[in-house]
């Protein structure tokens, strides 16, 4: 029989227990320090399975919130509770059930990759040594480094180092991983690695990150909050927020740019137009409110006007730049 290692949690929830959906879910949370409001009552619920980009500028308040929910301060309104418990009260069995990784990790950098990690599960485990070897083991093939498991830390890359890292916080393999800015000051393979990863762990974890960084989260997360000045200004599916509030369309065209204005305007569901004049050409962005009708009589109806040829024609796809660039526009910045 298989011997395996036993975890020393402390309190609930207990190996093999359901964790609770959501995993994280703050109501009100506030900290001020001073007459300076850093966080200001942000509502934010985290679900399971999922990885969650925390987003926001520079001192938008990113790493105070995680620090409340870490227990690692006590905030001064509202609450926030991790798989159904209390962040202040309950903080010890709360870190017993998450990986926390700092924004800029420190090691010994005379050991290696294995012997940190087997510093750190003495931390979490009790049981026979070759057991813990194997998690070790497990551990150092998820983050890509078993190769370099006996090499001095010294000797490795920003990117090698952010993936210990991540491999030091999944070792006791938790339930929720929270890593602080995981990317921020890599090169773009280190940057890749690091999201590689983090997709690797979403079937066994929930992860919730903070990141100045829009295109990581665009391409791994499937949930996004934005935080600017303290106040979360957005919260939800990051399908749902690249749909945006309305459908538009892109069309360019040479020719009778006001024959094409005319069409257009003759169909209710048109909600705006707007041109700009591009290489001798005319870019069109058209917003509307029927997108059946539009796919549909959109470009047939610029066609069928006299001394047009149109160039191109698609749906507009907002990527997050366009989508966070309009939040924090619209919160004041």
């Amino acid at each position: 029989m298989k011997t395996k290692v036993v975890q020393n949690h402390t309190g609930p929830p207990a190996p093999g227990q359901r964790v609770l959906d959501p995993v994280i879910h703050a109501v009100g949370l506030t900290k001020t320090f001073g007459h300076v409001a850093a966080l200001q009552g942000i509502d934010l619920t985290v679900p399971k399975n999922s990885i969650v980009g925390f987003l926001g500028p520079n001192g938008a308040g990113k790493t105070t919130a995680i620090k409340l929910l870490l227990g690692l301060g006590r905030p001064t309104g509202g609450t926030a509770t991790l798989f159904g418990l209390d962040s202040v009260r309950d903080s010890l069995a709360i870190r017993a059930h998450v990986g926390y990784l700092a924004q800029d990790p420190r090691f010994y950098t005379h050991l290696t990759a294995r012997e940190t990690l087997r510093f750190t599960a003495r931390f979490f485990y009790r049981g026979p040594a070759d057991a813990i070897r194997a998690r070790i083991d497990e551990t150092l093939e998820l983050v890509g480094l078993e190769d370099k498991a006996d090499r001095p830390i010294r000797g490795f890359s920003g990117g090698e180092r952010q993936r210990l890292g991540i491999a030091q916080a999944q070792i006791n393999h938790p339930d929720l991983l929270i890593l602080d800015e995981p990317a921020a000051a890599l090169d773009p393979v280190g940057r890749r690695d690091v999201l590689d990863v983090m997709e690797g762990l979403r079937a066994s974890t929930t992860i919730f990150y903070s990141t100045h960084i829009l295109d990581d989260v665009e391409r791994v997360s499937d949930h996004v909050a934005i935080l600017d000045h303290g106040a979360l200004v957005a919260s939800a599916p990051t399908a749902t927020l690249l749909d945006g509030d309305s459908t538009t369309y892109e069309l360019t065209m040479r020719g009778n740019e006001q024959a094409a204005l005319r069409a257009l305007r003759t169909h209710v569901w048109v909600n705006n137009i707007s041109t700009v004049a591009q290489n001798g050409a005319i870019a069109m962005t058209v917003s509307v409110s029927d997108e059946r009708a539009a796919e549909s009589e959109l470009l047939r109806s610029v066609l069928a006007t006299d001394d047009v040829v149109v160039t191109s024609f698609g749906r507009r796809h907002l990527n997050l730049e366009d989508v966070f660039l309009q939040l924090v526009k619209g919160h004041g910045r």
